[in-house]
C-alpha cells in the first residue's frame, strides 16, 4: 500500500473552481490522489476538471450530496479551522502534531482532512462529524488562508512527517502524540486488532439512538438539531472498534423495539 493510499481530502461547499483545482494540484504534488467534494458549486465543479496539473486527481474526484456519505467508509475525520472567534467544542491540536496522529491513523483505516468552504469555513454540522480538529499556526493578525494553500501546507507537512516515519516523527513513538499522550485519548483507539469503527456504523448508530431518544421523550421538538449535533460529537468521542459498534447498535435497536413493541 502506499503511503497515503488511506488519506482522503474531503472539500464541503468549494465555490471557486480556481481554488478546487488549486486543492488537485496540491494533492497531486505531494501524492494523495482521493478527492472528495460536498455540494461544489456547479461551475466550480465543471471548470476545475481542467485545472493544469491536477487532472489525474479531478479524473478520480467524486461529487456527494451529504457530508455523511463523503466520510462513510472514513475510521477517522478531522477538521481544519482557523479558530478566530469560534468556540471550540473539539480537541485540536497545531499541524505538526496533528500530522503525527493522522499518519497513526492511516496505518489502520481510512482517514479524512476536511476543509470548508472559502467564504464560511466549517459549519458548525459539518464540524460535527469531525473527532477533532487542527489549524496551521498562522499569525493571529491573520488567521485564514486562501483554500488552495491551506490544503498545500497541510499535505507538505503530511509528506514532511512521513518521511520520518521510520523515527515516530519528531514528537514521539509507538502511539504517542508529540505532547506523550496516548492516541486512545485523541479520538482514534484501535485495540484488539480490530480496527476503529468505520462512519457508516457510528451514523447508524445516532440514528437508532435519536430515533429512541425521540421514542423515550428525551428530546423536545425545538431541540432536535442541537441534540443531533452533540449526540454526533459524543459518539465520535467513545472511539469505539468496528466489531463493538456493531454490538452497540444492536442494543440500541433492541431498545428500539422494546420501546415500539
Amino acid at each position: 500500500m502506499k503511503e497515503f493510499d488511506n488519506l482522503c481530502v474531503v472539500l464541503a461547499r468549494t465555490r471557486n473552481p480556481l481554488n478546487l483545482g488549486a486543492v488537485a494540484r496540491a494533492m497531486s504534488n505531494f501524492g494523495v490522489m482521493d478527492l472528495r467534494a460536498v455540494e461544489p458549486y456547479e461551475k466550480a465543479w465543471r471548470e476545475a476538471e481542467s485545472a493544469v496539473g491536477a487532472a489525474e486527481v479531478m479524473a478520480q474526484a467524486k461529487e456527494y450530496a451529504q457530508l455523511t456519505e463523503a466520510v462513510a467508509d472514513c475510521t477517522l475525520v478531522v477538521g481544519t479551522t482557523a479558530v478566530g472567534n469560534r468556540e471550540v467544542k473539539h480537541p485540536l491540536y497545531g499541524l505538526e502534531e496533528a500530522a503525527e496522529m493522522l499518519h497513526a491513523a492511516m496505518e489502520k483505516g481510512k482517514v479524512a482532512v476536511l476543509f470548508g468552504s472559502e467564504k464560511w469555513g466549517l459549519s458548525n454540522e459539518e464540524l460535527s462529524y469531525c473527532h477533532w480538529l487542527m489549524r496551521i499556526p498562522t499569525r493571529v493578525e491573520h488567521r485564514s488562508m486562501n483554500l488552495g494553500q491551506a490544503a498545500a501546507v497541510v499535505l507538505y507537512e503530511l509528506r514532511r512527517r512521513g518521511s520520518k516515519g521510520s523515527k515516530g516523527g519528531e514528537g514521539g513513538e509507538g502511539g504517542k502524540g508529540s505532547r506523550g499522550e496516548d492516541i486512545v485519548g485523541s479520538g482514534f483507539a484501535v485495540e484488539g486488532g480490530s480496527g476503529m469503527a468505520r462512519l457508516e456504523t457510528v451514523e447508524r448508530i445516532g440514528e437508532a439512538l435519536l430515533e429512541t431518544l425521540h421514542k423515550s421523550g428525551y428530546i423536545a421538538p425545538r431541540g432536535e438539531e442541537m441534540a443531533e449535533e452533540k449526540l454526533r460529537r459524543m459518539l465520535r468521542r467513545f472511539s469505539m472498534t468496528e466489531s463493538d459498534a456493531e454490538v452497540f447498535l444492536g442494543m440500541v435497536r433492541k431498545i428500539l423495539w422494546k420501546l415500539e413493541n
